[in-house]
């Protein structure tokens, strides 16, 4: 999670949307992203999606052996990319902030862990508070 908060954190003080994730497999990992919608006028760059693209094109039974860490829960468009790719496992940082899909993803199989990590939450917080208009156009309000 540690890897997911840095790269929140990289995000935020570009001038973005602090949420970051990481793909882990075998215990490296392999790649980390974060929400890049403002910095590259992007409608999909979120964190998870970011590092799914860092990683690279991955054989299924990598994918299948990965644990994807991000530091607020998933959103509808990438919790349908970690299904689309059979990705096992999901560490989330916090949901207080923002409750994606986690049953949908229960509900085909994924493992959700939730850390409510407090630096994961009040960067959030933070930047909501600074950035609300954005904060509610990335989650489609």
């Amino acid at each position: 999670m540690a890897a997911a908060l840095e790269e929140a954190r990289k995000g935020y003080q570009a001038g973005g949307i602090p949420i970051g994730s990481v793909l882990v497999y075998q215990g490296k990992v392999i790649g980390r992203g974060h929400n890049k919608r403002v910095q590259q006028g992007s409608a999909i760059l979120h964190g998870e999606m970011d590092a799914l693209e860092n990683a690279g094109r991955q054989p299924a039974a990598v994918y299948k052996d990965c644990t994807i860490y991000t530091t607020l829960s998933p959103c509808p468009m990438c919790s349908g990319t970690i299904l689309l790719y059979g990705i096992p496992r999901v560490v989330v940082g916090e949901n207080r902030t923002f409750m994606g899909e986690e049953e949908l993803l229960k509900a085909r199989g994924v493992t959700i862990t939730v850390v409510n990590d407090e630096a994961c939450y009040n960067l959030m917080q933070q930047f909501i508070k600074e950035k609300p208009a954005l904060w509610n156009e990335d989650i489609g309000v």
